[in-house]
């Protein structure tokens, strides 16, 4: 990666799992900043975890150089070890079963088809500023989802 990467950082938070969720995204492009957020109301921290990855590459309007860190083993497992085969078997595990979140991963592997991706993991809740801002980010999806869930 080069001055020209955009990396982007992503968190996803669920109160309850599954219970409201938020996935946030803090993206960088030779200094300058774009904060994203959103959130579902019944969800699961691994789709919120998805959804932020998914979120940003989509944001990307071009083919870019992505460095795209995330807290998430979840994520990268899927990334660099399972989904190659999920995708040899037609998206079935190893015992043949349907591989959960299909359609996230099938969206989040559209989306890493368009850019020039690499993954790294950092350790979460560590002081990690890009990761702190993803979680804030992440939180603030889930507050919002909380606050119109009230006024329904």
């Amino acid at each position: 990666m080069n001055d020209e990467s955009v990396v982007i950082y992503t968190d996803g938070a669920c109160k309850g799992n599954p219970g409201p969720g938020g996935w946030g995204a803090l993206m960088v492009y030779k200094g300058v900043e774009k904060e994203l957020w959103g959130g579902e109301a019944e969800t699961t921290n691994n789709r919120m975890e998805l959804m932020a990855a998914i979120h940003s590459l989509a944001e990307l309007k071009r083919s870019c150089q992505v460095r795209l860190v995330t807290d998430s083993q979840y994520v990268m497992q899927g990334i660099n070890d399972w989904m190659p085969n999920w995708k040899k078997r037609g998206w079935k595990t190893s015992t043949r079963q349907p591989v959960k979140n299909a359609d996230l991963w099938q969206q989040l592997d559209e989306q890493v088809g368009r850019h020039q991706v690499s993954w790294s993991w950092v350790r979460g809740h560590t002081g990690h500023p890009g990761n702190e801002r993803a979680d804030m980010l992440a939180n603030r999806g889930v507050d919002e989802i909380r606050q119109s869930r009230g006024r329904g």
